[in-house]
């Protein structure tokens, strides 16, 4: 076991500490507010949204050693802090989404251990593949995903995706009214939110292929191919499956339509999809793999929670 100075431990516990103090600050300057009310400070969260990404691509794109490293930290502590400031905005904004909120407050201290292990390749002068994988990942899915969302492309997605559910649902129901992004079938009332247009489950797809090194572009084509396409008429099927039961069982039973049981379903069909696309590109697997044995390593973060689980 290497023996760290007290110096590097305090740097390692920087990145513990910072995202702590990003979730209060997230907590506390971005609380709830009703849609049409949003803060200079709520503005502006996209500059260091798109900094952060940014730095996430140069990271990936250069080949200095040290300085990749040191930009790819900015980056992801960038991110996290954005990341800090949507907890409150995924839960109550979005019918008390609990589920993406978790994943949101767990994100913020996942995007500092990876800012972390950026650090220990500068200190052992040893690259970590999958680092840079995941870095070039962050970067593809969060420009095209926010260059959607932020751009009036978002409103015509919404639109589109709205028009094409009310169309699947009424071949087996009849009857659904559609207007814009406004759904309407017995006693539901839904409208499609950006969230609702599965582009963030697509562009995890194209994140995780476009950035691999060692494949072709023919196999990226592929794994594209079975990944997104599947994706977009599934989505279909969830708003179509959510406005169904809203409407049989009431405005009440939206909640759990739609956050336990769409998003159930799209979890499984996420999954079955994975499996898929790395039996196309197994090398997507190589890198996911890489990024879970992380915890497997001998910093001084490591140490510690080792040394805490041992006295449990």
């Amino acid at each position: 076991m290497e023996r760290y100075s007290s110096r590097d431990k305090a740097i390692a516990s920087l990145f513990i500490i910072v995202p702590i103090i990003f979730v209060i600050i997230g907590l506390t300057l971005y609380p709830y507010r009703p849609e049409g009310t949003e803060t200079i400070l709520e503005e502006i969260l996209p500059i260091p949204l798109f900094i952060s990404l940014i730095l996430l691509g140069i990271g990936f794109a250069i080949r200095k050693e040290g300085l990749d490293n040191k930009i790819k930290i900015a980056g992801w502590i960038l991110l996290a802090f954005f990341w800090s400031t949507q907890i409150n905005t995924l839960y109550l904004d979005y019918e008390g989404d609990v589920v993406n909120a978790f994943l949101c407050f767990i994100g913020v201290f996942l995007l500092s251990y990876v800012a972390y292990q950026e650090w220990m390749s500068i200190k052992t002068k040893k690259q970590i593949g999958c680092l840079n994988w995941a870095a070039g990942a962050a970067a593809i899915a969060g420009i095209i995903y926010f260059g959607i969302e932020l751009t009036p492309l978002e409103m015509w997605l919404r639109e589109l995706v709205a028009g094409q559910s009310a169309w699947l649902l009424n071949i087996f129901t009849g009857n659904v009214y559609h207007n814009g992004i406004y759904v309407e079938w017995e006693q539901a009332h839904v409208w499609i939110i950006f969230a609702c247009t599965g582009v963030q489950s697509m562009v995890i797809f194209v994140g995780m292929i476009l950035p691999l090194k060692n494949v072709n572009a023919k196999r990226k084509f592929y794994g594209l191919l079975v990944t997104v396409v599947p994706v977009y008429f599934l989505n279909l099927v969830r708003n179509a499956l959510v406005v169904y039961l809203t409407g049989v069982y009431g405005h009440d039973f939206f909640p759990t339509a739609h956050n336990i049981i769409g998003k159930g379903g799209s979890l499984v069909a996420l999954i079955i999809l994975l499996v898929i696309v790395i039996k196309v590109i197994p090398e997507v697997f190589d890198e996911i793999l890489g990024l879970t044995d992380l915890y497997k390593g001998d910093g001084p973060l490591e140490q510690s929670f080792r040394k805490i689980w041992r006295k449990k």
